[in-house]
C-alpha cells in the first residue's frame, strides 16, 4: 500500500472488490454519525491506534514532523469526544449543524487486511447563524479484523488549509 495517497493516484484498483464497497459503506457510515453529532458511535469506527490528521500542509505525509490543524490519537480522539458531548467547552455549546456529501471513492492501496480510499467530501455547516463550506480530499485506511472493518487513519486535506481557522464546534 501507499505511504498516503494525496488523492491524485490514478484508479488502478477496482472499487467493485468486495472490501472496497465495505470501506465505502463504514466511510458513509462515519459521515452519518459525525453529521448526526453522534460522536462516541463515531468513536466506535475505529481501529485501536488509529489517527485522526488534518495537516496544514495539503503535500505532507510526515504528519509527526508537520505542523497540523488535528493530529489525534486514540487518547487525543477520545479527549475531542468528551469536550463535544460534554456540554462544557465552547465547541460544545456552540455546535454547528452539519450536512457532507462523499463522493469520488478511488482505491489508492490494498493490502492482505487493509485498504486505503481516497474520496472528495463537501460539508455544509450553520452556526451562529452563517452559514459556510468545506471542502477537502479524505483518505481512509480501513483495517479488516475479526469485528469487521475499522478505520486505521484518516487524513482530511482541507482545499484551503494554510487560511485562518476559528473554532469549528464539529468533526471532520
Amino acid at each position: 500500500m501507499t505511504t498516503e495517497a494525496l488523492c491524485t493516484a490514478v484508479a488502478e484498483l477496482p472499487l467493485d472488490d468486495p472490501r472496497a464497497l465495505a470501506a465505502v459503506s463504514l466511510i458513509w457510515r462515519e459521515a452519518h454519525l459525525l453529521d448526526a453529532r453522534r460522536y462516541e458511535e463515531w468513536d466506535g469506527l475505529w481501529a485501536e491506534g488509529g489517527e485522526y490528521v488534518v495537516p496544514i500542509d495539503r503535500e505532507t505525509t510526515d504528519f509527526a514532523s508537520a505542523l497540523n490543524l488535528v493530529y489525534d490519537d486514540d487518547r487525543m480522539r477520545r479527549m475531542r469526544v468528551e469536550r463535544l458531548v460534554g456540554g462544557f467547552s465552547i465547541s460544545a455549546a456552540a455546535a454547528a449543524r452539519t450536512v457532507r456529501s462523499m463522493s469520488r471513492f478511488v482505491v489508492t492501496g490494498r493490502e492482505d487486511d487493509a485498504i486505503e480510499i481516497c474520496a472528495a467530501q463537501v460539508l455544509v455547516g450553520y452556526k451562529r447563524e452563517e452559514t459556510f463550506v468545506l471542502a477537502a480530499d479524505v483518505t481512509h485506511r480501513i483495517l479488516f479484523g475479526a469485528d469487521g472493518p475499522r478505520i486505521s487513519r484518516k487524513v482530511v486535506r482541507l482545499v484551503n488549509s494554510e487560511d485562518a481557522v476559528t473554532a469549528s464546534g464539529f468533526l471532520l
